[in-house]
């Protein structure tokens, strides 16, 4: 009989990449995670683990098991919401991760909707980026991650991930306000010259705002990184960068820099929330997306 603890050791190994990582998550230590692995092993009668440097990975059939136990803990997501369902106030923990915009502009108010409707329910709110939380949820660090997609950068939607909409957001070009800046038509190639402040390369943010320039005929002049919005915000106001810079930023109040729209078609990313398959279902989930959905109206 395959035992189900060792079977979320091998789950957390194939997510997190590492038996030092595993070890940390769980507060294990290597070794104990190694000899658990093979003990499993030994349950299985296949070898599970092969040396790759001074790493291991996954043989195939450890990959068919953690596709069971995928399911498994799929059915036991659903068995918690149904318990939770069951029970007539909303208690427990809900881990929230959200970027920094949404975390600015959405979560603050999501919390006091969520205090006011079910004050026993505890939540717990990480800013961090959908690069990394959306694996930390497939390995149960987070429950709901809020995301993001950009236009022409669909992201990867795994089967153990389920997405709902949560609102749309337009990206717009700021400018200093003493800078010349010329109608919206011509706005980006004029500025094809400044200097530039973009989020760090390889984020979904920056692959899109470096096709909207190529398409625009240039190669912007990238001299600021940084995936702080607000950083962001203060370097065009202080007259130092060009941005490209979601609605979201001004929730609450007026615009401090000169906007441009983008070319149509361009403009507009998509906010989803994201949570592991059968986790949907979980009344405390349902709550937190219906009061972010709430947030997010105009």
């Amino acid at each position: 009989m395959l035992d189900l603890h060792r079977l979320r050791l091998l789950r957390e190994l194939k997510h997190r990449g590492t038996l030092a990582a595993v070890a940390e998550a769980l507060s294990y230590s290597p070794s104990s995670v190694s000899q658990q692995l093979s003990v499993l092993e030994r349950e299985a009668g296949v070898p599970l683990l092969e040396p790759v440097g001074r790493r291991v990975r996954l043989t195939p059939q450890a990959e068919i098991l953690v596709a069971h136990t995928e399911a498994v803990l799929e059915r036991l997501e659903r068995a918690e919401a149904d318990l939770a369902a069951s029970l007539a106030g909303l208690t427990g923990v809900l881990r929230v991760a959200a970027f920094q915009t949404a975390a600015l502009a959405l979560v603050p108010g999501a919390l006091t909707a969520l205090r006011e409707e079910h004050p026993g329910l505890r939540v717990e709110v990480t800013q961090a980026e959908p690069e990394t939380a959306l694996p930390a949820l497939l390995a149960r660090d987070f429950d709901l991650v809020i995301t993001e997609e950009y236009p022409d950068s669909p992201m990867a939607r795994p089967a153990e991930i389920e997405h709902a909409e949560l609102c749309l957001d337009e990206i717009r070009l700021a400018v200093p306000r003493d800078w010349d800046s010329p109608g919206e038509e011509r706005a980006l190639l004029a500025l094809a010259d400044r200097p530039w402040v973009m989020e760090p390369s390889g984020s979904a943010a920056r692959h899109w705002a470096t096709i909207v320039c190529r398409s625009a005929g240039f190669e912007p002049d990238v001299r600021f990184e940084s995936s702080d919005l607000l950083l962001h915000l203060r370097l065009v106001e202080e007259g130092h960068a060009v941005a490209l810079l979601p609605d979201l930023v001004w929730t609450g109040r007026a615009p401090t820099v000169a906007l441009r729209a983008l070319p149509q078609g361009r403009r507009t990313r998509r906010l989803l929330t994201a949570v592991r398959r059968g986790g949907g279902a979980h009344p405390a989930v349902r709550a937190c997306r219906r009061v972010l959905e709430q947030a997010a109206r105009p």
